[in-house]
């Protein structure tokens, strides 16, 4: 056989510092997902193409429950919508008895049209209105409260309903990591929250049912969380000793990492992201040191979004073009961009060819198609040449690209689920204009061209 032919280049060498996991010096091909060819599915769904594995799913959140139950016997897990609100993905976590974590009035109605009761809903965020307050208030969801203004309206609401409001205050504290979350909740060092609870409760007007916290996003260090965890411990304790109330649960929120690279990290993911057991055990530790848990085991409520659908997330796009660049990299042209891939802008996704290639590997950037110099999916890694027409596979995609997407410039693609069973099930239709214009009203005086 004759061997493939591939144009010689000169390649400009920087000089930097290797670190002690040095680098792999051969990408690996995958030519599946879930035991489907990625060329039976471009040629049924065409490109770019996202890919959802409904067992990849499953099996993560299966194992983040288990892990946690051998440090807590009380859990409850809470979905983040945020981090994926397509309903397919919404339904096989609330399937395997996750409630529903909103943060706003649109994602409310996602949870309820969805068929989620009130009652299993936990309302977050700093922006509620006083609509979407009414609707949670008559149906018993669960109200994380952020500021005293939304307090305050709470208490005006509880006038026009029966109903009386089940709620919890939101908690921020110092846990050593940085940027510290300041601007969400009250908070725990200057006993803000102390007077809050204070406040809330010589209203008369709303039952305090737990507390709550969310210390940040992409959570490296594990221990984080037992701070967290002793701090509500401890403000708990103050509450039952103060006011004489025993508080139904704790809400550690979420945070946990998926095993992405951060652009400024210095450890591969898979390397540096702490494994379940490792978050569980921080949490557990803290909670099993009260001696308030000791005496009534509230309930531990979890709203890990991005550690359970991450990986489970693909993206198959084609190579529309290529080219060399002046610093001696390679650029090839996608056809998928960060209007669906947004997270490319702070994660170094790992790009792997379709199928196994000869040849040596030049330092390649991947470009999106997007007519903007910022449409980067991942800045210049060692790769084997490709030519128009071949496929890469970019991953893991399943956390916030789905609802934090643009339409912009292009029309946003389809997406699948692979089933447990291996059959490909379409799960959003792609784009068209019809869509994009849908909403669009034109005066008459500018129909005439």
């Amino acid at each position: 056989m004759k061997k493939t032919y591939v144009a010689p280049n000169i390649e400009r060498n920087s000089v930097g510092n290797m670190n002690k996991y040095g680098a792999k010096s051969v990408v690996r091909y995958q030519d599946n997902i879930d035991g489907v060819p990625i060329a039976q599915l471009v040629n049924e769904y065409g490109s770019p193409l996202i890919v959802l594995s409904e067992s990849a799913m499953r099996k993560k959140y299966r194992r983040l429950t288990d892990t946690m139950k051998m440090h807590y016997p009380k859990v409850e897990m809470a979905w983040s919508y945020k981090t994926n609100y397509l309903a397919a993905v919404c339904s096989i976590f609330h399937q395997e008895g996750s409630k529903a974590e909103v943060v706003s009035g649109m994602e409310y109605e996602m949870a309820r049209r969805l068929g989620i009761e009130g009652k299993d809903i936990i309302y977050n965020g700093p922006g509620k209105t006083a609509k979407t307050l009414r609707r949670a208030i008559e149906e018993g969801a669960l109200i994380h409260i952020d500021h005293l203004d939304e307090l305050y309206l709470i208490e005006k609401l509880t006038d026009e309903t029966d109903a009386i409001p089940q709620v919890a205050i939101r908690v921020n504290m110092d846990t050593g990591i940085s940027p510290q979350w300041t601007r969400f909740g009250f908070n725990y060092e200057n006993k803000e929250a102390d007077r809050t609870i204070q406040r809330l409760l010589s209203g008369k007007k709303v039952q305090l049912r737990g507390l709550h916290t969310h210390i940040g996003t992409f959570i490296l260090d594990e221990q984080a969380y037992y701070w967290a965890a002793k701090a509500l411990c401890e403000l708990a304790t103050r509450i039952e000793q103060d006011h004489g109330i025993v508080l139904d649960y704790i809400d550690l929120g979420g945070g946990f990492a998926s095993q992405n690279t951060l652009h400024s990290q210095y450890t591969p993911g898979e390397l540096a992201t702490p494994s379940l057991d490792q978050y569980a055990s921080a949490i557990g530790n803290a909670l099993n040191e009260s001696g308030y848990i000791g005496r009534h085991l509230p309930t531990l409520i979890l709203e890990t979004g991005r550690a359970l659908v991450d990986e489970a997330g693909y993206l198959i796009s084609t190579v529309l073009g290529k080219k060399n660049l002046p610093t001696g990299e390679r650029a090839v042209i996608l056809d998928a961009g960060v209007n669906t891939t947004i997270t490319a802008w702070w994660y170094k996704l790992k790009v792997s060819p379709t199928r196994s290639f000869p040849g040596a590997y030049q330092n390649t950037v991947f470009y999106g198609p997007l007519c903007m110099n910022i449409d980067v999916i991942r800045p210049a890694i060692p790769f084997p040449d490709l030519h128009f027409g071949e496929t890469v596979l970019i991953s893991p995609v399943g956390a916030y690209n789905n609802t934090q997407w643009m339409q912009f410039i292009e029309y946003r693609p389809n997406i699948v689920l692979i089933t447990e069973t291996g059959a490909v099930e379409l799960i959003r239709e792609a784009e068209s204009l019809d869509d994009v214009v849908a909403r669009e009203r034109v005066p008459e005086h500018l129909r005439k061209l």
